[in-house]
């Protein structure tokens, strides 16, 4: 649990960082990683692609984090 909670706060400043060029405040950066979690790894599985470690498991919440973050910008 505290892993997730550590990789949902990484991947969301970095996805933050990426697309506005700064984080969300801890919170922020920590709701915005856990949704973009479950959104890479539902992105990674329709691609067939898999991630191995704790770095892995950042990379494909960051990029789930991207993902939410564009679409909800596109909203807008």
């Amino acid at each position: 649990m505290l892993w997730f909670i550590i990789v949902g706060i990484i991947a969301g400043w970095l996805a933050g960082t990426i697309m506005k060029g700064g984080g969300f405040g801890l919170i922020g950066d920590l709701v915005v990683g856990v949704i973009g979690s479950f959104i890479g790894g539902f992105l990674f599985s329709i691609l067939r692609l898999s991630t191995y470690g704790k770095i892995g498991e950042i990379i494909m919440a960051t990029v789930g984090a991207i993902v939410l973050l564009w679409i909800v910008r596109r909203l807008k």
